[in-house]
């Protein structure tokens, strides 16, 4: 499987879901990553921090949060 960066405009071309993608600017290329770096970084500190059913929920909602906000930039 091949994968395309996210910041990439090659991403227009690795399309399973949606029927179309724009081209992003930079600006939003760079909230893009800026969004799912702060995401990552929470999932971090939540794997250091211990596992529980708490946890895997906030990792989950952290996630969802994510997804949405990256899919504002996009859409």
């Amino acid at each position: 499987m091949s994968t395309v960066d996210s910041a990439s405009d090659d991403r227009t071309a690795n399309n399973s879901v949606r029927h179309n993608y724009r081209v992003l600017t930079d600006d939003e290329k760079a909230q893009m990553v800026e969004l799912k770096d702060l995401g990552a970084a929470f999932l971090a500190k939540c794997d250091e921090i211990g596992q529980s059913r708490e946890m895997s929920l906030a990792k989950t909602n952290a996630e969802q949060a994510v997804m949405w906000a990256v899919k504002h930039v996009t859409a």
